[in-house]
This record gives C-alpha cells, sequence and structure tokens, in this order.
C-alpha cells in the first residue's frame, strides 16, 4: 500500500519537516528516527512511502504526527499524533493524506485535553461501527470543540457534489472521536475546488455559523483506486467561548462536623456538592502530600514534602478506615474531636499525633484483611517504587529521631538490596514499616473516591505541585544525585523580599535526570493523574532557571540564576564604561550604605569590613 504525505507548511531556508508514526517506515514513533520530507512548493511538503501489506495484516489504523526542524535548533513536534489512516472497510491500493500542521500552542487544543473530554465538555453518542469507504473519494475530517448539543458541523463548496454554496443543503457531517467526518465522492468534478464548514441546527437546519475566512482550496482530484484524506485542523469559529469559574482551598480548611480537627479528603464531597450547585467547573487544592519530618508544627507547611508521592495522614478520614465493626475505638475520642473542630484554627501537631495513634491501632485489626485483597496489591505493585523507600525512610525517621539521613545510625545511604532485605515481611519490625503501606492506601482511596465524585458532579480536581522537595526526605535520600545538594532554591529580591527569598529546597540535577529519561517526572506526573484532572506546577519557571543560593548561605539576596546568560566584559567596553571586577563582581558598601542601613550605629561594623581600592567610574 501506497501512503502519500502532504501538509501545509511554510518554510524558509534552514528550515524542514519530517514525519513519524507507528510503522517501521516512519520510525516507529521513534522521534530521533523520524523521517525527513521533501519540499514541493511554497504552500507543501510530502513524502510518498510504500508498505509491504504483509506489516498492516493485523492493524486496524496508522497513526502520526509531523516535526518542524531549524538548522541548530531543539525539534518543534506537533501537539499529539490524532490523525489516523483507516486500514479496514476498504481496498484502496493507495491513500493521500493532505494535513493542516497542529501547533501545540493553539488554543483549541486544550478542549480535546482529559478534563475537557472526560468531564466539563458532554461527551456525543457514539454512531456506532464505521461503515466503510465504498464509493468514497475523498474523506474529510474537521475538529469543532464547542458545539451545542443541537448543533452539528456542514461542509459546503462551489461543485455539484458540494451543493454549490446553498445553503438551504448543507452536507452534515459524522462525528468520530476527535473529528467530523463527511465521506464525498467527487469523480468528475473540477479541481481545484473551494469549500467551507459551517455549524447547523440539529432541529431547523437553519446555519447558525459560517466559518471566517477565505475559501479553504483542495487541489487533489479523485483517481481511480485512490482515497485523499483531508485533515483541515480546526473549524474556523470564535472557539474562546467556553468559560468556567473555580475555587482555590487547602483541603486542611474544609473541616465539617465528620472531620477530625481538619478538613479531610472526605470532605471533598461536599465541597463538589457546592461548587456544583453554584455553578462552578474546578476546585484546586494545595499540596497534599506528607510532610512529616519532626512530628512538630514546623511540618505544617505544605510545600516542604519529605516524598513527592505520599499523601499526608493529615487528610485521612478515620471512620472509614475504621469501618462499622470498629467504630467504637473512636468514642473516646469524641469530646477531643469535637474540641478540635471548634478551634479557630488547625491544631496540626494535635491532629496528626492522634491520627497516627489511631492507625496503630486499627492496623493490627486491619491489616490481614487489607492485605489480602485484590485492590490493596494492585495499588502496591502500582506503587512499590516509592512505597517501600518512603515507608522505610518514615521508620527510620521515627527510629532515630530526625529526618537527617547523615545522623542515621544505619542505612545512612540508600542502597535499594539492602532496603529490600530490611523491608522484607520476615523482619521484626516489619509492621512498623507496613503501617505506612496500610495508611497510604486508604488515603490513595478516599482521594480517588473524591476525585471520582467531583468527576460525576461536573467538576475537575486540580492539584498543586511543588518544583522543590525535602533536601531531608524520601525522594532525596533515595537518588541523591538527581538533585544539587550544595545549593538551595529561592528567588531573587523583589519589592515583596528585598533580601531576596531561601526555600532551602535543593534543585534539580537536569543533566542527570536527563540520562534516566526523567523517569521521576513521569512517575510523579503518572501518580498525580491518578487524584487530579489538571496541575498547578508552582514556580514552574524552575523547569528553565531556578535562583540557586550557596547552601551555607541564609538570605536569598546571594544568589544567582542556574542556567543564565553572563553578561561579557566586552559588552561593558562597547557602551564606554570601564569594567573593574571587584567593584561589579563583589559586595558593595560605603560610608553612605552604612549610614542608610544602621545610621551612627554604623561605625560597629566597620572592623568586620574588608578595604578594597575601587578604580573610578568614567
Amino acid at each position: 500500500m501506497k501512503f502519500h504525505f502532504l501538509v501545509r507548511f511554510y518554510t524558509r531556508p534552514g528550515q524542514s519537516l519530517k514525519i513519524c508514526g507507528d510503522l517501521p517506515q516512519l520510525g516507529n514513533n521513534d522521534f530521533d528516527k523520524a523521517v525527513r520530507m521533501n519540499f514541493l512548493n511554497d504552500q507543501f511538503w510530502q513524502l510518498q512511502v510504500e508498505i509491504p501489506e504483509v506489516e498492516l495484516e493485523n492493524k486496524n489504523s496508522v497513526t502520526y504526527r509531523y516535526i518542524f526542524q531549524e538548522d541548530g535548533q531543539e525539534p518543534l513536534i506537533e501537539l499529539k499524533a490524532d490523525r489516523s489512516i483507516p486500514l479496514k472497510g476498504h481496498s484502496y491500493p493507495e491513500i493521500q493524506l493532505v494535513d493542516t500542521w497542529n501547533n501545540a500552542g493553539e488554543f483549541e487544543n486544550v478542549f480535546f485535553t482529559s478534563p475537557f473530554k472526560k468531564v466539563l465538555l458532554p461527551a456525543r453518542k457514539d454512531p456506532g461501527a464505521e461503515k466503510g469507504f465504498k464509493n468514497t473519494t475523498h474523506l474529510f475530517r474537521v475538529k469543532a470543540p464547542l458545539l451545542h448539543s443541537d448543533e452539528t458541523v456542514c461542509i459546503l463548496g462551489n461543485t455539484t457534489s458540494l451543493h454549490n454554496w446553498d445553503v438551504l443543503k448543507p452536507i452534515a457531517m459524522e462525528k468520530r472521536g476527535d473529528w467530523w467526518e463527511a465521506k464525498m465522492n467527487l469523480t468528475g468534478t473540477d479541481f481545484p475546488i473551494t469549500y467551507k464548514y459551517l455549524i447547523v441546527s440539529k432541529k431547523s437546519g437553519s446555519v447558525r455559523r459560517f466559518e471566517s475566512g477565505e475559501n479553504r482550496i483542495l487541489f487533489r482530484p479523485a483517481v481511480k483506486k485512490r482515497i485523499v484524506i483531508v485533515h483541515d485542523g480546526f473549524v474556523y469559529l470564535p472557539n474562546s467561548t467556553w468559560k468556567g469559574a473555580g475555587v482555590a482551598i487547602p483541603v486542611f480548611s474544609l473541616r465539617t462536623r465528620k472531620s477530625f480537627g481538619c478538613g479531610e479528603f472526605s470532605d471533598l464531597k461536599l465541597l463538589a456538592d457546592w461548587a456544583s450547585a453554584i455553578g462552578l467547573s474546578l476546585i484546586q487544592l494545595l499540596p497534599v502530600n506528607d510532610t512529616i519530618s519532626s512530628h512538630t508544627w514546623v511540618d505544617s507547611y505544605p510545600y516542604a514534602a519529605i516524598s513527592a508521592f505520599a499523601l499526608h495522614p493529615l487528610y485521612l478520614n478515620l471512620e472509614q478506615v475504621a469501618g462499622k465493626k470498629n467504630l467504637a475505638l473512636l468514642k473516646p475520642y469524641r469530646k477531643k474531636k469535637e474540641s478540635l473542630n471548634s478551634l479557630p484554627e488547625v491544631d496540626y501537631e494535635s491532629v496528626v499525633k492522634i491520627k497516627l495513634n489511631l492507625l496503630e491501632e486499627f492496623y493490627p485489626l486491619l491489616k490481614e484483611e487489607i492485605f489480602a485483597s485484590e485492590d490493596y496489591t494492585i495499588f502496591f505493585n502500582d506503587n512499590k517504587y516509592w512505597l517501600i523507600p518512603y515507608a522505610v525512610f518514615s521508620f527510620l525517621r521515627d527510629k532515630y529521631g530526625t529526618a537527617d539521613t547523615s545522623k542515621w545510625k544505619g542505612h545512612a545511604l540508600y542502597d535499594k538490596k539492602a532496603i529490600a532485605k530490611f523491608s522484607a515481611p520476615s523482619q521484626k519490625h516489619y509492621d512498623k514499616i507496613a503501617i505506612h503501606y496500610f495508611t497510604q492506601y486508604h488515603l490513595h482511596k478516599q482521594l480517588k473516591e473524591a476525585h471520582e465524585y467531583a468527576n460525576q458532579k461536573g467538576i475537575i480536581l486540580k492539584g498543586d505541585i511543588p518544583i522543590g522537595i525535602n533536601r531531608y526526605g524520601s525522594d532525596a535520600w533515595t537518588e541523591p544525585g538527581w538533585y544539587d545538594m550544595n545549593v538551595q532554591a529561592g528567588a531573587p529580591p523583589d519589592d515583596f523580599a528585598v533580601k531576596g527569598q531561601n526555600w532551602g529546597f535543593p534543585t534539580y540535577n537536569w543533566t542527570a535526570m536527563q540520562a534516566d529519561g526523567y523517569q521521576w517526572w513521569k512517575w510523579r506526573f503518572e501518580q498525580m493523574s491518578n487524584y487530579f484532572d489538571a496541575f498547578r506546577i508552582d514556580h514552574i519557571l524552575g523547569f528553565f532557571r531556578i535562583w540557586s543560593i550557596p547552601f551555607n548561605a541564609v538570605e536569598g539576596i546571594l544568589g544567582r540564576f542556574v542556567p543564565a546568560i553572563p553578561v561579557h566584559r566586552n559588552e561593558f567596553q562597547e557602551r564606554g564604561i570601564w569594567f573593574d571586577y571587584k567593584r561589579y563582581c563583589v559586595p558593595y558598601i560605603n560610608d553612605y550604605v552604612l549610614w542608610e542601613l544602621f545610621g551612627p550605629n554604623g561605625k560597629k561594623f566597620r572592623p568586620f569590613l574588608m578595604k578594597v581600592r575601587l578604580r573610578p567610574i568614567r
């Protein structure tokens, strides 16, 4: 079978296009093996590929995407491979594809992401099995994400087959997946043809909106034993009409009568009910990861998690863990619960202490039933890559009384084989490790249940991913080479923090992470997607540059951007400025600065300052 790809794309000298798909001849979805296309004219790049029939026998379709390449630059890849070449239901020996580049920056693409497709935009009824392509010469495909339920996409053009622009006879298209499709037999039609898409009311048949802009043009005529598939991108309509509002709130603020001292994952259901009733579309939460480092109120800072994967026991609903059989264990704590719930602020230390103590009571009563369940087995196997190290870390933190692994008497340096042996069920201390499996499983169930409930109410959940990790946490202990432990992340001085900010987190060793295929980040996003439809990445600028502060510094003012574009000394000379290293590259303090900061007391600081002779500035 012969595939002939044509993609509309204007290029300049030094620029080119490649194609990558799920066939060996198209690189097997390996971008490094993408096939270079050939320049056709100012409008199109093309490529012809011959595929042996034997390679297509077990495939229903072929997917592919295009890659833009400019000399000396990183390749620009289309957003997703959502075009497909049907292989069943026809016997055409040649398929010609006429495509429109799908720029990842096109905002219409957002309406095809999971939150919109699964929750926010109503799904249309599937038309059923494909009816085949008999007598079809052209298959038109286009996307229109924001139609009302009573609207459909139609096509009209300048030929008899396209009803000669007769708005009383629009040709209805059929929705399949993300695309609207129209199968046409254009045999005998004079080419090129011009056409447009339009939106029509299903009930009245009246035209509601016509595409704006110039007419679309197709040059490829009908040829015997060939089908032309046209992927026209998005309908040229205002696709910014969708509006939504949401609420951002930390889980601990969702305190209800059923809570135990602070908001819990189960309380998200009530918030979803409220959000749905007033027409909201989104609930955004602060980070919900475990931050227990010292068992003190200092751990209440939600952006210093000891694990990027583990959930915080603070948000666990104890009644759901206990079940009806063990609710009696909670009765002695009823007055304490009411007292904690009545406080104007969350008593973080007391709530965490009580919940962890009760989990120790529940664990021996429930562990056998839980650990024997199929649901737990799936959870454990899917998450053991982080769950085992986290559980061992938590056990050793409590055993040695510190999260600073350098102060541990054993296992200060992580060794995967040693930890596997140390955490084996045969060990005497196994239950002290496994209780963290037990706790995380219940947290996983409760947050996942709240997420599903919110989705059913038409609400999406948005999570919060901190850019940093705790240097005294499970992640840093497990893979210290992925982080630069000699520096601290922060922010430069500004009007809000004149000395800058020092967050204390180590920065990322991107070179080491790249060598591992960014596996940690893939795991992190995959695990978060169990509970959230969208993510906010706190300080997303940190993916591109980070304010790095020496480890021995206290204030953020002593940091610098990494990476950063340096100012070359020649740039000073080009502007007629004498370059003096000591003047521009070391701290500058004179009598005026001392007086501004300390007034008459400035003399007390003079003995601690070095005298530097400065050249005059021209």
